[in-house]
């Protein structure tokens, strides 16, 4: 295959790269999942996992998510996209776990029927914010329902 010699060509691909990198083509999905819901209203008719319940139950105060990976991360483990949440102005919470990265991606799995479910809402790039129904719902939550969930996030300070 000859690939065409135009500059223009070699920054797009640049572009790519960097975008995937960035975890754009995950991100983009998320963001239609998250519209879809929007426009057409939710056709998932599946129970929320007990996950995805803990990630509302742990955004129910401030509904701040972001989907971040850690591209900077020596182990592949560490840098797989994974879901993060404001519990509060000064905590953290990440569903991440390096030594077994099943856990990583079932929560992340679990954002992912939030978003199909309606519950959450894409805002930029790697931001998403529960729906005024995600809040409606994540307040019915009680902790106990949770709480094994809960306890594979790993809890730190805003800024550490």
């Amino acid at each position: 295959m000859n690939l065409p010699e135009s500059p223009d060509y070699l920054n797009s691909l640049q572009g790519g790269w960097e975008a995937l990198g960035n975890g754009a083509p995950t991100l983009v999905a998320l963001a239609q999942l998250c519209a879809r819901a929007m426009v057409e209203g939710t056709r998932d008719k599946t129970p929320l996992s007990v996950e995805a319940k803990a990630i509302l139950y742990a955004a129910r105060n401030r509904g701040v998510i972001e989907v971040r990976g850690v591209n900077t991360a020596f182990e592949a483990t560490a840098r797989l996209l994974a879901v993060y949440i404001e519990e509060d102005e000064h905590r953290t919470i990440a569903f991440r776990n390096r030594e077994q990265p099943q856990v990583t991606v079932r929560f992340f799995e679990a954002f992912c029927q939030l978003c199909r479910h309606g519950l959450v809402l894409h805002h930029l790039y790697r931001d998403f914010s529960l729906t005024d129904r995600g809040f409606v719902i994540a307040a019915k939550i009680e902790r106990e329902e949770v709480a094994e969930a809960l306890g594979e996030g790993t809890e730190f300070g805003l800024h550490d």
